[in-house]
C-alpha cells in the first residue's frame, strides 16, 4: 500500500465502455480509487452496490468513485449493467495501476498461496495527493466509512 502524502501514481486504463481514463483528468475533484479483487464475487458487489448506492452523495461532495480490479472490458460491462452501478470501472488487465498502487500482493486461500489484488481504497485529492489509504478494507462497510471520511475533510 502507499503511503499518504505523495502523489498518486498516473495511470491510463480502460473503463466499462471501452473509453480511456488517466488520473489527470480528475485533477480538481477528489477521486476515491479503489481496488478490488473480481466482478461480480459477493464482497466485490456488495462493495460496489455500496458506493453505487451512495454515489449521489459523493459527487454533491465533489468527489469521483473509480473502481479498478484485473478484469476485462467486458466483465466490467456485464457487471455495471447487473447491478446499474453508476460510477466508472477500470480494466487494469496488465497490472499497470495495480500494480503502481502496490496492491498486488499473495494471498492465502484455504491454505493455497496465489498472489491477487488485495481489497484497498485510496482517497485523492484535488491536486492528485493521496490523503488515505485504507488496505485490507471490509467490502460491506468501505463505502460508507469513504462516505465519512469526506465528510470529515470538506
Amino acid at each position: 500500500m502507499l503511503e499518504t502524502g505523495i502523489k498518486a501514481p498516473s495511470f491510463s486504463l480502460l473503463d466499462q465502455d471501452g473509453q480511456m481514463h488517466t488520473l489527470e483528468e480528475y485533477r480538481g475533484r477528489k477521486v476515491i480509487l479503489y481496488f478490488y479483487p473480481k466482478d461480480n464475487t459477493p464482497g466485490c458487489t456488495k462493495q460496489a452496490c455500496g458506493f453505487g448506492e451512495r454515489y449521489p452523495q459523493f459527487t454533491e461532495k465533489g468527489a469521483v468513485v473509480l473502481g479498478i480490479s484485473k478484469d476485462s472490458v467486458a466483465s466490467h460491462k456485464r457487471f455495471q449493467e447487473k447491478y446499474s452501478l453508476p460510477f466508472t470501472l477500470l480494466s487494469d488487465t496488465e497490472l499497470e495501476a495495480i500494480q503502481a498502487y502496490d496492491v498486488w500482493k499473495e494471498k492465502t486461500l484455504y491454505g493455497k498461496k496465489s498472489m491477487g489484488v488485495v481489497r484497498t481504497t485510496y482517497l485523492i485529492d484535488e491536486e492528485g495527493m493521496i490523503v488515505r489509504a485504507m488496505d485490507k478494507v471490509k467490502a460491506a462497510e468501505n463505502p460508507a466509512q469513504m462516505l465519512d471520511l469526506l465528510q470529515e475533510k470538506a
